[in-house]
């Protein structure tokens, strides 16, 4: 008998998957090769070409060792950070193996209902609705390959072929989109990385300035110790991208924008931030704020099964079967639609008075 397959293994998606589903990475993810040798490469020359010089040249208080622990931990911790916001999950909406199929009416629609239940291929319904979040009104996108009604702040990438919540952009330094669930890891990790440049580039000028007092001229600095000043060339190209990008990301969290949502806006959208909370408050959002759980169930068993579904009634407590095609582990968001057609619903109302 063959072994069903689980999520990972029959996912729709461009994502590759290691370690049997438990790490998630994007299709590009060979780009972190890339991406590694540009931390680790300066670190290992710092290390082994200024750092092991310091240790002779900074008796004092253990100074040159103190700044060889510096470097190494503040490497770790990047590495683990770049791990951590390219190996999860970054906030995807599951897809749904049926359009919305129960959220038509009242809506005209040439929909014609096959035997056993199934719509046929031609059905019309909104492409787009209308929600309110804090008073403001935000348009949600059907999305044709997921099959769900976006929730807000989603898009979907065309990298990764899926619908990522709060969708900021696809980093290809990390080989993965940036998104709900791991903005937060993505944020600290550009500007721990900015620090590490600027240790890395403060160090070497330091260490320039001790040969330039013991060797009375700058050549003679060079010629004795040329890794320190490839060193802060480099930490000084490299700070120029990614110390921009840290205050760029500062700029977006007090605005509690995404890079999305600002290129957008730039592009003449001009439309209310429905989610900008104050400064203070969007700070304590990203990095105060629980990391929600992954809606994607990557190790459970994908089957297709035709299910009773039974729901009680608000209204009377009456209880009614529905039969739909379910994928285990999906939750589909199409609340999102029902709360438009009823403030379509009271409108309609309204206009009849």
């Amino acid at each position: 008998m063959e072994e069903p397959k689980r999520v990972y293994q029959v996912w729709k998606g461009k994502n590759k998957f290691f370690f049997g589903g438990r790490l998630m990475f994007g299709p590009d993810v060979g780009s972190l090769i890339f991406t590694l040798l540009l931390i680790l490469a300066p670190v290992f020359v710092f290390c082994a070409l200024v750092a092991t010089k310091l240790l002779h040249e900074l008796h004092s208080y253990n100074a040159g060792y103190a700044i060889l622990f510096l470097v190494i931990f503040l490497t770790i911790y990047v590495l683990i950070l770049l791990f951590l916001t390219s190996a999860r999950d970054p906030g995807v909406v599951p897809r749904s193996t049926n359009p919305p199929s129960e959220e038509f009416g009242g809506y005209e629609s040439s929909a014609s209902v096959e035997v056993g239940g199934n719509l046929s291929e031609n059905l019309q319904f909104p492409r787009s609705k209308e929600v309110f979040v804090n008073g403001v009104p935000v348009r949600v996108k059907y999305c044709e390959t997921c099959m769900v009604y976006r929730p807000p702040r989603c898009s979907h990438c065309s990298i990764c072929d899926n619908c990522v919540e709060r969708f900021d952009h696809h980093c290809p330094w990390v080989g993965q989109c940036i998104g709900k669930r791991n903005y937060r890891t993505f944020f600290l990790f550009v500007s721990s990385s900015a620090l590490l440049c600027i240790t890395v580039f403060s160090i070497s000028a330091l260490h320039m300035k001790l040969l330039i007092n013991k060797n009375a001229t700058i050549l003679e600095a060079i010629r004795e110790s040329p890794a320190s000043l490839v060193l802060m060339a480099y930490c000084f190209v490299l700070l120029w991208f990614i110390g921009g990008l840290t205050f760029f990301h500062l700029y977006l969290i007090c605005s509690n924008q995404t890079t999305y949502e600002n290129f957008r806006r730039r592009g003449g959208s001009r439309v209310v931030n429905a989610f900008d909370r104050g400064c203070t408050n969007n700070f304590v959002e990203i990095f105060c704020g629980k990391t929600e759980p992954s809606r994607i169930k990557l190790r459970s068993y994908a089957h297709q099964v035709v299910a009773n579904f039974a729901y009680v009634s608000e209204k009377n407590g009456t209880v009614e079967d529905r039969r739909a095609n379910v994928e285990e582990g999906v939750d589909i968001g199409n609340d999102i639609l029902k709360i438009s057609q009823r403030r379509d619903s009271v409108r309609a109302g309204e206009q009849i008075r």
